[in-house]
């Protein structure tokens, strides 16, 4: 009887070890199935601030509003991903894509106004540069490497701003 008590023992072991691997692999695919998701969302919602700047730019006739546009949403952009880049818990590594992704923003920033030794965007191009700024925003997307907790962070500043 005690030889058998052993065997149960070990089977219930056993038993909890499977039940206990079952639940870690059942909740890695949960979990890598909601960062998926996270980050999908994320990057879809940054898609859609810009595309509202580039319909904004579009919609208005003037050149003077459509660059105070572009400014406003640089500035914004700029002031959003500075405020998640002060933040003591953001990891290093996201740090370094926010300010290549910065950069990148101070540069088209510099393009449009012509400073920094850049030609200014002429007044009848500026739909095309939104244009091209939304496209090479969504193509940095994939390129930067920033966390989706990081991204979804930057997307709620932009929100209050």
């Amino acid at each position: 009887m005690h030889k058998s008590s052993g065997n149960n023992n070990e089977q219930v072991y056993k038993m909890k070890q499977l039940y206990k691997f079952t639940l870690i692999v059942l909740f890695a695919g949960f979990s890598t199935g909601i960062m998926a998701q996270s980050a999908s969302d994320a990057q879809a919602r940054f898609k859609k601030h810009i595309n509202s700047v580039v319909e904004k730019v579009q919609s208005t006739d003037e050149a003077v509003e459509k660059r105070a546009i572009l400014n406003n949403s640089f500035e914004n952009l700029i002031g959003a991903i500075e405020k998640v880049e002060s933040m003591k818990a953001i990891p290093e590594a996201d740090k370094e894509g926010l300010v290549s992704l910065k950069d990148d923003i101070l540069e088209k920033k510099d393009e449009l106004n012509g400073e920094n030794g850049f030609r200014k965007v002429p007044n009848n191009s500026l739909n095309d540069f939104a244009n091209f700024v939304q496209q090479d925003l969504e193509q940095a997307d994939s390129t930067v490497t920033i966390s989706v907790t990081t991204l979804l962070l930057v997307i709620l500043i932009l929100i209050l701003l």
